[in-house]
């Protein structure tokens, strides 16, 4: 007997010594010193090599946007649905942590019937029909020497930790969202504003070729050249108030508002909000330990390690200390002390000979341990590549904005110099509007180009994944 409990001893403890603990693999992509370096396309008098700000947008400046996100912060959809998968996973930490307590157990029945003489080896007699009662009480605790509960608590903890990094992510992507509306809107706005320009611009081009036409200075097909080069400019309108009004309602939906809760001041924004200060970009190491993602594929590899544990646990004999105390016969002799009865000792539990069954779930769990592995390194790999096509998309749109700049200078050159020439008698009006039409297209091109880079911005950050860092 000695040796055999020395023996279940032994196998206990060598199941306690094997349980996997998670640890990060010296492969691990995250562990490459290239992830943790400086950006490869950081160098650019735009960016800032300082930490990234969690409360970004306000970089911006704007009150308005500010409070919009304050709005979708505490109303948004997605936002409130994420939270219940924190508090689904805190309910599953309960219940491992439970399952290291204490356990009770209460049960009692009465019942009328005739139990059997032979139940109670009273052979050839006949009991009569009575009330029968039962009554117990029970405590056991399960001592766990194979890591079995301590295993499904840690993987419970990393549960939590992956919901709050996922509702982490998602609070960054509403964010973004948010200001991408917000700017989408400033930007349409804003591009409408031209469009009257350049409409009213060929309208006045178009008045002209009529009155050169009645002078008899013109002909008709002036006239007609110029009123379809209006209506050409006409149709760019509805293709922008109708994305102005999208961005509106977006921004309606993700501050938990219908369209028409929205209010009316924040349709009429019409300049573009912009950066105070170069964007902070940081490192490699600062974002692959602020990316919610990359925190969440983590938090879920560390879980089916854990898992994996409790599937090791199988393989070992499971004990439970228990004690009880119960009473069992006739209801007219509730109590008395010839009912009683009680037990003290241990429950040893073991699938053995036949293993195959744990062995299979141990394999199982390797699987998982290996499918996270790969979700894990294909995460720090797509957030690295992330972040570096935004900043080298954000670096040469900049580079095109900075060209048109210079295109636009020589259009407004140009312009001045038309009407010099006017006032000096030495042109007509109309080359005064043709230069004056070039400045509008040269606003126009500008604008789009202002607008690209107001959402080069917002991926920017949200490849950075600023704020909420736990």
């Amino acid at each position: 007997m000695r040796r055999l409990a020395l023996g279940l001893l032994s196998l206990m403890l060598a199941g306690c010594a094997s349980a996997p603990v998670y640890r990060r693999a010296d492969e691990a992509a995250i562990n490459r010193p290239t992830a943790s370096t400086a950006f490869i396309n950081g160098e650019n008098p735009a960016f800032a090599a300082h930490a990234v700000p969690g409360e970004w947008w306000k970089l911006y400046d704007d009150a308005r946007l500010n409070g919009l996100i304050q709005d979708a912060l505490k109303a948004n959809t997605d936002l409130r649905a994420a939270s219940t998968h924190i508090a689904r996973a805190r309910i599953g930490l309960d219940v491992a942590k439970d399952d290291a307590g204490v356990k009770t157990e209460l049960s009692a029945g009465l019942e009328y019937g005739q139990p059997a003489a032979q139940e109670y080896l009273l052979l050839g007699e006949h009991l009569p029909s009575d009330f029968l009662y039962t009554a117990s009480a029970g405590v056991s605790y399960q001592v766990d020497l194979a890591g079995q509960v301590k295993s499904a608590i840690d993987a419970a903890r990393s549960d939590v930790s992956a919901a709050q990094a996922t509702y982490d992510a998602v609070q960054i992507s509403v964010v973004a969202d948010t200001t991408r509306a917000w700017l989408d809107a400033c930007a349409t706005g804003h591009q409408i504003d031209i469009a009257h320009q350049a409409l009213a611009l060929q309208q006045e081009s178009s008045e002209l070729a009529r009155r050169l036409v009645a002078a008899g200075r013109g002909g008709a097909s002036d006239v007609t050249r110029s009123s379809g080069q209006e209506a050409q400019v006409r149709a760019a309108l509805p293709v922008l108030l109708a994305a102005h009004q999208a961005a509106l309602y977006r921004l309606a939906a993700l501050t938990g508002r219908t369209p028409a809760e929205l209010p009316t001041d924040i349709g009429t924004c019409n300049t573009l909000p912009h950066l105070s200060q170069p964007i902070p970009v940081g490192d490699g190491a600062a974002l692959l330990q602020r990316r919610p993602d990359v925190r969440a594929r983590e938090a879920e590899l560390r879980a089916a390690t854990s898992r994996a544990g409790v599937a090791n646990a199988a393989l070992y004999p499971h004990i439970a200390l228990g004690a009880s105390v119960g009473s069992v016969g006739l209801a007219s002799d509730f109590l008395r002390y010839d009912t009683m009865k009680y037990g003290l000792g241990p429950l040893i539990s073991w699938e053995f000979p036949n293993r195959k069954r744990a062995k299979a779930a141990v394999a199982t769990a390797q699987t998982y341990i290996d499918e996270t592995s790969a979700r894990f390194d294909g995460t720090v790999l797509g957030a690295l590549r992330e972040t570096e096509t935004a900043l080298n998309t954000y670096a040469r749109d900049l580079d095109q904005r900075a060209e048109l700049q210079a295109a636009h200078d020589h259009a407004v050159e140009s312009l001045s110099e038309t009407q010099r020439l006017q006032k000096a008698g030495r042109v007509s009006v109309v080359p005064v509007l043709d230069a004056r039409r070039a400045v509008v297209q040269a606003d126009q091109t500008l604008a789009g180009a202002d607008a690209r880079l107001a959402a080069d911005q917002v991926q920017l950050f949200l490849a950075l994944g600023g704020g909420w860092q736990h």
